[in-house]
């Protein structure tokens, strides 16, 4: 259940991460950081669903870990983006708020998963 929860938000994070990146890069005209954001953002959910197909549970946690190391990398690019007023701070803390929710998400299912394999 959880899994699925985390498939949907993140893929709704991603779509939100895609409608971002147009927007800053034709209004704003800023390409490289608001790409780096693009690809951290809708690698969380690549990675999540890569992880759907593991061939094992270490494959699992491994797919999960780098759904989180690219979350942790989209936090950085927001503050980047948001410190530079690339974004709004409205806009900037809604997306904040699903990557952290998606990060609190994903080192609960790495971690439940660790405890299954002890």
């Amino acid at each position: 259940m959880k899994e699925s929860i985390l498939k949907s938000k993140s893929y709704d994070f991603a779509i939100f991460i895609v409608k971002t990146y147009k927007i800053i890069s034709s209004e704003k005209k800023e390409l490289t950081l608001s790409r780096q954001l693009l690809k951290s953002g809708t690698s969380i959910g690549a990675n999540i669903r890569e992880a759907e197909f593991a061939q094992s549970s270490k494959d699992f946690i491994s797919k999960m870990s780098i759904a989180l190391k690219e979350a942790n990398e989209t936090e950085y690019w927001l503050l980047i983006l948001k410190d530079t007023n690339y974004i709004e701070l409205d806009h900037f803390n809604k997306l904040m708020s699903i990557n952290k929710e998606l990060i609190k998400m994903l080192v609960s299912t790495i971690n439940t998963m660790k405890s299954k394999l002890k």
